[in-house]
């Protein structure tokens, strides 16, 4: 019989996607950051920090979404909202997994965005979180808005700039987290106001980064087009237009794929993913658990300074506005930040000025401090951008740091 109250805030389902099928035995190595002290027959110890569990032990919380009026419960949020949303979200994540371009099936980017977006809210550290974003302490208030708010971070994302990187070495690869949506932001360090008690970097902040392992080998990263737009400008102020509830549109021929990552890349992502947890992290494989032992203790802003989540501004267009138009006449338009014509800093000169300067800054930057090789290419004009630029488009590039070297130092 299914036990509706012992409630998997991280799927099982996403779970067992990183355990490979050559595995002796499908379980984990599970690490408990924060191991508690118990008392039992008038002796103190501390429990085991390193366990060896399957996905049904791990990452799940008795009651976590069970309501309650007086003596009487319900487990519908866990039997009806999550499960009709588990159903559909494997497939989604499948089709990112291998997504490869010209493909845009707007079906599984609906279902994809949906459970990223519940996924960051569902866990203890996301119920903490929309807690103190909405103000509520009633437990039943806060389920409620969680179902209401379901959709909260879908905005953002589908105005970010997604990159699918891979790790180019199979006996390195992703840790799951009890937080698995990780958000790095450089001006943010774990234990600044904006990481206390359970608080996130919101995602509307410009240099807010957005991770999500795939499988071991494979992982979305976000990043907001404003943060691409003006590395050198404040991290922890608001991208232009924050609202998150609104509608966007997404292109799917901005994904950028090609992107490579190093045996010490990934141990710095997991550094970010094991700080970032609330509590507890899993891998395949025990040495996975410990990056800090291949990193060190590095400075936190370290990984936005060297340019660790970005993607390849080279492969970013520049563009301003979209418009569409309807089958049965009328059309809309609106800026790259989702702003109407009516806004009034809709295609704001200033601000597409100072933009179209720091954007070219860092092409130029990007392209002296990795060379002329893309670090991530999108899918432009229905053609793939070419893996190496020619000598003359890099040299371009560093032309471009060069007349706008002012803004490197506009940090």
């Amino acid at each position: 019989m299914t036990n509706y109250r012992n409630n998997h805030y991280v799927p099982i389902w996403y779970q067992e996607r990183f355990i490979s099928d050559a595995a002796k035995e499908r379980k984990f190595h599970y690490l408990d950051l924060r191991p508690e002290t118990v008392t039992r027959n008038n002796h103190t110890f501390r429990r085991n920090e390193l366990l060896n569990w399957g996905p049904k032990n791990c990452f799940c919380q008795e009651d976590l979404y069970t309501t309650r009026l007086g003596s009487q419960f319900s487990t519908a949020i866990e039997q009806e909202f999550f499960g009709l949303v588990d159903q559909t979200a494997p497939a989604a994540v499948d089709y990112f997994t291998n997504f490869t371009h010209p493909s845009a099936d707007h079906g599984f980017y609906r279902q994809f965005l949906l459970h990223l977006s519940l996924q960051k809210l569902r866990t203890p550290k996301g119920l903490k979180h929309l807690a103190l974003l909405s103000g509520l302490k009633d437990t039943n208030a806060l389920l409620r808005e969680m179902q209401r708010l379901r959709a909260l971070f879908c905005a953002i994302w589908t105005e970010s700039i997604w990159t699918i990187a891979t790790v180019d070495a199979s006996d390195t690869g992703f840790l799951v987290s009890d937080h698995p949506v990780t958000v790095y932001n450089q001006g943010c360090f774990p234990a600044s106001r904006w990481c206390r008690d359970g608080a996130e970097p919101d995602i509307w902040l410009s240099g807010t980064h957005t991770l999500f392992p795939l499988r071991p080998d494979r992982i979305l990263i976000l990043t907001n087009l404003s943060w691409v737009r003006h590395p050198y400008g404040n991290p922890v102020k608001n991208r232009p237009n924050p609202n998150p509830l609104r509608p966007a549109m997404f292109n799917f021929s901005s994904i950028q794929t090609g992107r490579s990552l190093s045996p010490l890349e990934v141990a710095k992502i997991n550094y970010i993913i094991k700080a970032r947890a609330l509590r507890y992290v899993a891998a395949e494989k025990r040495e996975w658990l410990y990056p800090e032992k291949i990193v060190g203790r590095p400075q936190w802003d370290s990984f936005g300074k060297e340019y660790l989540l970005m993607p390849d501004p080279r492969s970013v267009t520049f563009s301003t506005k979209i418009v569409m138009g309807f089958a049965k006449g009328g059309s809309d338009s609106f800026d790259e930040y989702g702003r109407k014509p009516w806004d009034k800093d809709f295609e704001d000169p200033v601000r597409m000025s100072r933009d179209w300067e720091t954007f070219h800054a860092f092409q130029g930057e990007y392209a002296r401090l990795f060379g002329p090789y893309r670090r991530g290419r999108s899918f432009e004009f229905a053609r793939d951008v070419p893996e190496r630029d020619s000598d003359d488009y890099h040299n371009y590039h560093l032309t471009l740091e060069k007349k706008n070297r002012k803004h490197r130092y506009a940090r």
